[in-house]
């Protein structure tokens, strides 16, 4: 075990920021179980961190921090019943390389590969494609440490309604150790991009959206045009980017939109100059590669980002309001909005919960002012049943919440039978799930809700 004293920690975004007493990272899942049985007797308080790209208080604590980092690597692949079994600390990239050199790969994954598999399972993460669930679809069965350090295995077939709710789960059930993963035999994609006009693109939504294994657009502010992703399964030979597409994702959609988005931080309103400018460089790009390899792209920019899953039957509507606000309220956002589509699911707390589902996703570059803007959109999603992706900045709360999930007081019962102390809470937890504060506590560990950066 690792144990570091006194830490301060933020997330990738810098939208949280925490004081904390102990980073603290066990070696083996009996280790870990030995030490949340520890916590939970001595009244501390443990969250659990993978690579911090959630934009909300998940892990914010102000006493311990626990990693996953010395819990990587595949322990188990089962060609026959196509399955992967493997550590929950495991980065996503590291999963695909691992998996690559075994002959296989996960179904989907989203457009970051820098998670850890129980961080990405746990608040719902996502990729697009309509025949294709959120990556928490992929568990067949995960092994779960509890407050108490009981080591839980569960699965459809075993501890049935623990798995439902700990597939999407928050972090508040327990510790995700291990996960075994649905795979499906190594593919290569091709993946295709090209700027189009947004009245083009929802002209041929439908096409587009159930004839493409994974489709996804991003739209950009202040103009017609958008950025259409397209992947397909493809037997040609992997040809990696050329040149050119390398020189795209580095250069023009890091560095180069770096120095754009500096631009419009320090003088606002050039952003809709500046998303015009964006759309204009949009490159058309041609190639394949091993499906993983193409499912995530660079992400060197840091921005705020809320999102929201919506029933697809409104999404175009959505979109159009999106639009008509931007317009009307002359917002400052160059950054593109961002829409992908996934297939219903039936776990508790995922938000594609039994609806075919697109997502939207708005942005805002690091250092501008994006709550006044993120109220405004979010008031659009909520007139269609939005609900928030967990990772993401929302401003729902309990109440709001219940009327969005049928399973939201079982999944409550849940965690309260696991984890009776609140070994796993936080302030913003407590908040989220209306759990109050118990009457006498031994610690004064409960976190407050720190560090929503100025705008």
């Amino acid at each position: 075990m690792v144990t570091e004293q006194t830490q301060h920690w933020q997330n990738w975004s810098g939208s949280v920021r925490s004081s904390l007493q102990q980073l603290v990272k066990p070696s083996n899942i009996a280790e870990l179980a030995r030490l949340l049985s520890h916590y939970s007797r001595t009244g501390r308080h443990v969250r659990v961190v993978g690579a911090g790209h959630s934009f909300t208080p998940l892990v914010e604590t102000d006493d311990i921090l626990l990693s996953l980092d010395n819990l990587q690597g595949v322990e188990e692949i089962d060609t026959e019943h196509g399955t992967a079994t493997v550590l929950g600390g495991t980065r996503l990239k590291l999963l695909g390389e691992t998996l690559l050199a075994r002959g296989v790969a996960q179904e989907n994954l989203g457009d970051i590969d820098v998670q850890s598999i129980a961080g990405a399972i746990s608040t719902g993460t996502h990729g697009t494609g309509i025949h294709f669930g959120n990556l928490a679809t992929q568990v067949e069965a995960l092994t779960l440490v509890t407050a108490s350090g009981e080591i839980l295995e569960c699965s459809a077939q075993q501890n049935s309604e623990i798995f439902k709710a700990a597939q999407v789960s928050l972090g508040l059930l327990g510790v995700i150790a291990r996960v075994k993963l649905r795979v499906v035999p190594a593919k290569r994609l091709q993946f295709k991009s090209h700027r189009e006009r947004l009245s083009t693109c929802l002209e041929n939504l439908e096409d587009y959206k159930n004839n493409n294994s994974h489709f996804e657009f991003f739209w950009m502010p202040h103009t017609e045009w958008v950025q259409a992703k397209f992947l397909n399964e493809t037997q040609a030979a992997a040809t990696g980017s050329n040149l050119w597409g390398r020189f795209n994702k580095v250069v023009l959609e890091n560095g180069l939109y770096w120095l754009l988005s500096e631009c419009c931080r320090l003088v606002p309103s050039l952003t809709p100059t500046i998303s015009k400018v964006s759309a204009q460089g949009i490159a058309a790009v041609d190639e394949v590669d091993f499906s993983h390899r193409l499912y995530a792209t660079p992400r060197a920019v840091r921005f705020q980002e809320m999102e929201y899953n919506i029933p697809v039957e409104h999404f175009t509507t959505v979109l159009q309001e999106i639009k008509a606000s931007i317009a009307t309220h002359h917002t400052r956002v160059h950054f593109p909005v961002e829409c992908r589509f996934v297939q219903a699911d039936d776990i508790w707390l995922s938000p594609a919960y039994q609806r075919p589902s697109a997502y939207v996703a708005v942005h805002m570059y690091k250092g501008m002012p994006y709550r006044e803007y993120f109220q405004q959109i979010e008031a659009i999603f909520k007139r269609y049943q939005g609900r928030p992706h967990w990772g993401k900045l929302h401003t729902q709360d309990a109440a709001s919440l219940a009327q969005l999930y049928p399973h939201w007081d079982d999944f409550r019962r849940v965690r309260a039978t696991l984890d009776p102390q609140g070994l796993f809470l936080n302030a913003y937890l407590r908040n989220l799930f209306a759990i109050p504060m118990p009457i006498a506590s031994t610690t004064s560990a409960s976190s407050s809700t720190v560090g929503q950066p100025a705008d």
